[in-house]
């Protein structure tokens, strides 16, 4: 089957499909947001976070307000595009199982 040639595996897992989601639609979300948006816990948010960082599909912003850090988070140009395309490949793939 060709579409599974252009099949993201980075977005296989729905719970990186989610943050792609909610990333694309928001200019940028909290650490804490994604988080109960989501409802994930920390620490799998955090790897699914990072899985995305290194593919370079989402930037990481932290800074201190006041004396607590605050982490954001927003899709890149790559993302926005990587998540297009791969909503592109399941649309094509429904449509030919149709």
């Amino acid at each position: 089957m060709e579409w599974l040639e252009k099949f993201n595996k980075v977005l296989e897992s729905k719970i990186r499909l989610g943050l792609m989601s909610v990333l694309v639609v928001n200019d940028s979300l909290s650490f804490n947001e994604l988080k109960e948006l989501l409802q994930l816990t920390d620490g799998n948010l955090a790897s699914h976070l990072r899985a995305l960082e290194e593919t370079g599909y989402i930037e990481v912003q932290k800074q201190f307000m006041g004396r607590k850090p605050h982490t954001t988070y927003k899709s890149t140009e790559t993302g926005q595009k990587a998540f297009s395309d791969h909503l592109q490949v399941l649309e094509n793939m429904i449509r030919q199982n149709l």
